[in-house]
């Protein structure tokens, strides 16, 4: 099953120096067809206008990972990390038993992100922070692990969840393939371009949603950049 959700059916808010589309129930957007895909729970397409970003606010409880499409974050936190985060890479956010955190666009042009939460497998952990650069050439033409809580992926950056995040660029006419294990179901979103997913047709920033298929064939209707999400 591949549901196509177009970007225009995305819930969302403009908040002037935040720019926020949400692909399932968040904040005062409320749906109850679309609360969350298996242990997703959030994903959201934000942009952030230059010099601004969220001011420090608390989490528990949740795994959360920032993709960065465009500029770049910088994180700080109460555990004493600082950080900063380009577009290609990623950083996650084990919030356990509580952390506080502020996210900023320092830059002096729009930022873009995605920012992706799933509930982890286990509860009252204490909280964790991490980045690490992923160079894109690494993806071209291949789905390539970001984070992970699966066996198997050392490489990636942890998260504490049966789950991950995978990333591919393709050029015009390419095609990708990702095999999905059995019990498990994927949300991928072209950042940019145009792809086809098993014969269905996403544009950028749609969300596609996929269950009960144990293949996927993305090919590009034109140069595109992939993010992919896989949950128990």
């Amino acid at each position: 099953m591949i549901e196509v959700r177009p970007f225009s059916s995305l819930g969302g808010a403009n908040h002037g120096w935040l720019n926020a589309r949400h692909h399932f129930s968040f904040a005062d957007y409320y749906d109850p067809k679309r609360m969350q895909w298996g242990s997703l729970r959030v994903w959201n397409d934000d942009e952030i206008q230059a010099n601004s970003g969220f001011p420090p606010h608390p989490h528990s409880n949740m795994e959360i990972i920032t993709y960065v499409r465009q500029g770049a974050i910088t994180h700080q936190d109460s555990l004493g990390n600082k950080g900063r985060t380009v577009a290609g890479d990623v950083q996650v956010m084990s919030a356990g038993t509580g952390i506080v955190h502020s996210e900023y666009n320092l830059e002096p042009e729009l930022t873009r992100i995605f920012q992706i939460w799933i509930l982890p497998t286990k509860q009252g952990l204490p909280p964790s922070w991490g980045t690490k650069p992923f160079p894109k050439a690494q993806r071209d033409g291949q789905f390539v692990v970001l984070a992970s809580g699966y066996e198997g992926d050392e490489a990636a950056l942890s998260i504490r969840t049966d789950g991950r995040l995978a990333a591919v660029t393709l050029k015009e006419g390419q095609t990708a393939e990702y095999a999905i294990a059995e019990g498990r179901q994927v949300y991928l979103v072209p950042a940019t371009g145009a792809i086809q997913v098993n014969g269905a047709v996403a544009s950028a920033r749609d969300g596609v949603a996929v269950r009960e298929e144990s293949l996927l064939k993305v090919t590009a209707l034109e140069d595109s950049e992939v993010i992919l999400v896989e949950v128990d």
